[in-house]
């Protein structure tokens, strides 16, 4: 056995430590390197997100002056009226947001606007009997007979929340439509051409559904109604064609408008009341939400996994989907889409 001498053990103390800060610099390339990979992942989430930008906003523009239009629930000295407008749907939606845009008396204290309900309609003949009554002109293109009942919000029943911004403190509609919703009699006529200008406070409604709204791909008609204690509100008519902020509609449809004496039938307010120049009108409101990109189907067993792995790979997450679509909890979000599951 040959003799170690100190030269031997001098080499081999500093190969040794050689060895040791090898080891220790690979470790940390290795690490370097998956830091880099989680920074990639990420970076490219981002980039995904940012191509799944599915938010969606409806707008009909500002109001033009035209048109005002009562929209408000039964009262001890008002019927209950009713005035909706279209909108157009792609995909599926979750609807988080309103906002409208109307008259109230010129003095009203903001705190009498007391409760908002708004209702979704399919266009006719969905959800409705399909008989002619013959108590109006027509109803191609208006609203259902009857609205979607699991789309329904209403303020006092704490499915939504509203905030009233005053914009006009005298503002003037050229026409209004308030008592003149008459049904058509045997040589009779539906044409009033409205009840005259009127001028008062104009408001902004913003409304958050608290309980979001879930809607497929359809066309369908937006109905708010508002309640002012002593008053009226005017749901302010928006140009038609839409204009500049607005945004296009497909297949845009006039705006129509009913009374507890002619429903469940409609009219037209353009065609058939104002009758006038320009005939048609759109009204003043704008949605907000987000596409749900990979729905389950609904009725099938699968639907409600199919959807919740669908939004938690949409959003990043389930609670980020919550969170983005405006519930307030993934236990809201669950009980909402199983309603839209359920067959």
């Amino acid at each position: 056995m040959r003799a170690v001498r100190p030269k031997d053990l001098v080499q081999g103390h500093f190969r040794e430590q050689k060895n040791k800060e090898k080891e220790v610099q690979n470790q940390s390339c290795q690490k370097s390197l998956r830091w880099l990979a989680v920074l990639a992942i990420g970076c490219l989430a981002g980039g995904v997100a940012s191509a799944q930008d599915t938010k969606v906003t409806i707008n009909t523009g500002d109001p033009d002056g035209k048109v005002g239009a009562l929209s408000v629930p039964p009262s001890l000295t008002q019927k209950e009226t009713e005035t909706a407008d279209d909108f157009d749907l792609k995909q599926l939606t979750v609807i988080s947001g309103a906002s409208i845009i109307g008259v109230i008396p010129a003095g009203t204290p903001l705190s009498d606007i007391t409760n908002v309900e708004v209702e979704i309609y399919h266009v006719f003949p969905v959800d409705s009997n399909q008989k002619v009554s013959g108590n109006v002109p027509d109803r191609t293109n208006s609203p259902s007979d009857h609205e979607i009942g699991t789309a329904t919000r209403d303020a006092s029943k704490g499915t939504l929340a509203f905030r009233v911004t005053p914009l006009d403190s005298s503002f003037t509609v050229g026409e209004t439509v308030i008592n003149g919703i008459n049904k058509l009699t045997p040589g009779g006529t539906t044409v009033t051409h409205g009840e005259g200008p009127e001028t008062g406070e104009e408001v902004r409604i913003d409304i958050t559904f608290t309980t979001p709204i879930i809607l497929p791909a359809d066309h369908y008609f937006f109905r708010p109604e508002v309640q002012v204690t002593g008053g009226n509100f005017l749901f302010a008519s928006a140009p038609r064609p839409i204009v500049a902020p607005g945004t296009f509609i497909a297949s845009d449809k006039q705006a129509w408008i009913r009374n507890s004496a002619l429903a469940p039938d409609w009219l037209r307010i353009g065609t058939d009341i104002i009758a006038g120049v320009p005939p048609t009108f759109n009204m003043t409101f704008s949605l907000t939400g987000n596409q749900v990109l990979a729905p389950g189907t609904p009725g099938r067993p699968s639907c409600d996994g199919q959807t919740t792995a669908g939004l938690a790979q949409q959003f990043g997450g389930i609670d980020a989907a919550a969170s983005t679509l405006g519930f307030v909890s993934t236990d809201a979000l669950h009980r909402t889409f199983a309603v839209f599951c359920a067959p």
